[in-house]
């Protein structure tokens, strides 16, 4: 098992993480676009060889957003319609979702057995969360989707505190 520590940096134009292991170790890093039209994450090895794009889709009622990893896969997260809670729904993801994605405290199975763990660390100042992956070859994924989700809760937050002013 790895276990992973993601870090939002506070003051950071764009969105910037710092993904470690449980050593301390800088495993990934994420940057994001600053101004740039369509908003987009990069995720990086600590040499600099891209893992991922997440990149915000463009023109479209509810957003969406296309999660591109460098090894070919690919997935899609999108908001669905609702009145209440917001639902969002992952496809092309190829793992199966247990618990609450939208509270980040949920696990990835495929085939009946457990990937990965993902938890998020309440009452810090920046978000932060737990990963652990029982599976190495699942990381690159599992650190993106975890990247994607955090994106789509800030854009969700952001229209929320807009729409009440």
């Amino acid at each position: 098992m790895t276990r992973y520590i993601i870090k939002q940096k506070m003051f950071s134009l764009g969105g910037k993480f710092d993904i470690k292991d449980s050593y301390d170790n800088l495993a990934y890093q994420v940057t994001g676009s600053f101004l740039k039209i369509p908003k987009y994450f990069e995720i990086s090895k600590p040499d600099g060889q891209q893992v991922a794009k997440i990149t915000k889709v463009l023109l479209q009622f509810l957003p969406k957003f296309d999660v591109t990893l460098t090894d070919g896969r690919s997935f899609r997260i999108a908001k669905g319609f609702s009145f209440f809670r917001p639902r969002y729904e992952i496809k092309d993801l190829g793992l199966d979702i247990q618990g609450n994605f939208w509270d980040m405290n949920f696990e990835l199975s495929r085939e009946g057995r457990v990937v990965a763990n993902i938890s998020q660390e309440w009452f810090k100042l920046t978000s932060t969360y737990t990963v652990d992956v029982y599976e190495e070859s699942y990381s690159d994924v599992v650190i993106s989707l975890v990247v994607a989700i955090d994106y789509v809760k800030e854009q969700q937050r952001s229209s929320s505190a807009a729409s009440t002013n």
